[in-house]
C-alpha cells in the first residue's frame, strides 16, 4: 500500500472522530502556541532592545552615581548607589578629560511632567533633560527641523526647549512648533527644535522628552539629591576601553580617590543595559519552553490513549485488512500517520495563533513584527515527535493483532 493511500486512510479515520481528534489537536495547539507566541514575543522585544540602544551608539559610555543593575520582582539585584555627581564635578571632568571625543553633561530634570500649549496638554509622563551643546549628539538624537542651543542660552539658563516627536505631534497636530510657548510644568519656554523620530523600548519612550539648556534645569527643576551624568562619545568603537580606562582615571582623580580605594561611582557602557534586559528575559524564555513542553506532554499521553481506544474500536477493521494482504508494517505506519496527522494539525494551528498572539505582544510593548522561522519549524518538529512518541505503541499493538482473533472480535 502507497503513502498516499495510509495517508488517505488515517485522514478518514481522523474525520470520523472529529471530536477526539479536535480536542487533542487543540491541547496541541494550545501547548505551541504558548511556546511559538511567548518566544516570538521575546524575540521582537529584543529586537526592539537593540535597535533602541544601536541609536545611542555603541561607541559612547556613561559615567553615573548607581549601577545599572535592573531589578525585576523582590529577587532581583538592587543596583547599587554612589555619592551623587555634582555639578563641580561633571564640570571639572569635562574640563580635565582630553582624550579624542565629544563629552557632555546632563541631568534628569523630570521623569513625570506635563507640558502643555494653549488647551491641549500631554499625560504627566514626560521626560525632562537638562542638557548641554553636546547633549543631542551623544544620546543619539536628530534634529528634525530648528537647531541646538547656542552657548549663551545654555550658560544664560534660557528658557528654550527641544522637544520631541510625540509631543510635537500631541500638541502641534498642524501647526509648525518652532517659536511658540509651551509650558513644562509651571515654566513657560520658547521651541526652538524638534527632534527627529528616535522610537522606543519596552514602553519607555524615546520621543516623549523636552530638552532644556541645563543651567535652566539646575534652577527650574532644582532638588537636592540632584545628580549628574557624563556621557562620552569616542570616534571609533575600537577606542572606547582606552577612553573609558582614561575616564576613569580622571574621574578618580576629580574625586580624590586614594589608590587603594575602590571607585564611587559607575561606568556604564551603552549596551550595557541591553544585555541586562536581554539576560534577564532569558528566564521568559526558559519558562515558555517549559509551559509548552508539559502542555505538549499532557497532549502526548492525551493522544496515546485516542489511539489505544482507536485500536480497540477498529480491530474488526484492521483484522479485515490484514485478511485481505495488508502487513503488519502497512498496520503500523497507518496508525502512526493518524497520530502526527493529528500533532500537525494541531502544530500549525498553534504556529499560526502564537505567532499572532506574540507580535501582538511585542507590538504593544513598542517591539517590532518578526516571522520567527526558527520557532516556527521547531514547533512542527516537536510535535511530529510528539506524534511519534504517542502513537509508536498503539500502532505497534495494532499491527501485532492476530487477524483470525481480530475478525471473530465484536
Amino acid at each position: 500500500m502507497t503513502f498516499a493511500e495510509n495517508l488517505q486512510i488515517a485522514l478518514g479515520s481522523i474525520a470520523a472522530n472529529k471530536m477526539r481528534a479536535v480536542i487533542t489537536a487543540l491541547i496541541i495547539s494550545i501547548g505551541i502556541m504558548a511556546l511559538v507566541g511567548i518566544l516570538t514575543a521575546i524575540d521582537g522585544i529584543k529586537s526592539s532592545i537593540n535597535s533602541s540602544f544601536s541609536n545611542v551608539g555603541a561607541n559612547t559610555f556613561n559615567i553615573k552615581n548607581r549601577s545599572s543593575s535592573i531589578q525585576f520582582g523582590t529577587k532581583g539585584k538592587a543596583p547599587k548607589k554612589y555619592q551623587n555627581i555634582t555639578r563641580q564635578d561633571a564640570y571639572r571632568f569635562k574640563e580635565e578629560y582630553q582624550y579624542p571625543s565629544t563629552t557632555s553633561v546632563s541631568v534628569n530634570a523630570s521623569f513625570a511632567s506635563t507640558v502643555k500649549f494653549g488647551a491641549i496638554k500631554t499625560e504627566p509622563n514626560v521626560m525632562v533633560m537638562g542638557g548641554d551643546e553636546n547633549y543631542l549628539k551623544v544620546a543619539g538624537y536628530d534634529l528634525k527641523s530648528g537647531r541646538n542651543f547656542g552657548s549663551n542660552e545654555i550658560q544664560g539658563a534660557s528658557n528654550v526647549a527641544i522637544i520631541g516627536k510625540e509631543i510635537a505631534d500631541k500638541l502641534f497636530k498642524k501647526k509648525q512648533p518652532l517659536g511658540e510657548s509651551i509650558y513644562v510644568g509651571s515654566a513657560k519656554y520658547r521651541v526652538v527644535g524638534v527632534l527627529s523620530e528616535k522610537g522606543s523600548a519596552m514602553g519607555f519612550g524615546g520621543d516623549r522628552i523636552v530638552v532644556v539648556p541645563i543651567e535652566n534645569a539646575r534652577q527650574v527643576f532644582a532638588r537636592p539629591n540632584m545628580s549628574y551624568v557624563i556621557t562620552v562619545a569616542v570616534t571609533d568603537v575600537p577606542e572606547l576601553e582606552a577612553a573609558v580606562a582614561e575616564a576613569e582615571a580622571v574621574f578618580r582623580r576629580v574625586r580624590k580617590l586614594p589608590a587603594s580605594s575602590a571607585n564611587n561611582f559607575e561606568i556604564m557602557k551603552a549596551d550595557n543595559i541591553a544585555k541586562e534586559i536581554i539576560g534577564m528575559l532569558s528566564y521568559a524564555t526558559i519558562a515558555a519552553t517549559v509551559i509548552g513542553f508539559i502542555t505538549l506532554l499532557g497532549a502526548a499521553v492525551g493522544l496515546m490513549n485516542i489511539m489505544l481506544v482507536s485500536v480497540t474500536e477498529r480491530t474488526r477493521e484492521i483484522g479485515i485488512r490484514k485478511s485481505i494482504g495488508a502487513t503488519a508494517s502497512v498496520i503500523r505506519r497507518q496508525f502512526l500517520l493518524e497520530a502526527i496527522a493529528i500533532c500537525q494539525i494541531g502544530g500549525i494551528g498553534g504556529v499560526i495563533l502564537g505567532i499572532a498572539i506574540g507580535n501582538a505582544v511585542s507590538l504593544l510593548l513598542n517591539g517590532g513584527f518578526i516571522i520567527p522561522w526558527l520557532w516556527m519549524i521547531a514547533g512542527l518538529v516537536l510535535c511530529l515527535c510528539v506524534g511519534l512518541a504517542s502513537g509508536l505503541y498503539p500502532a505497534i499493538k495494532a499491527s501485532r493483532l492476530d487477524p483470525i482473533e481480530a475478525l471473530r472480535y465484536e
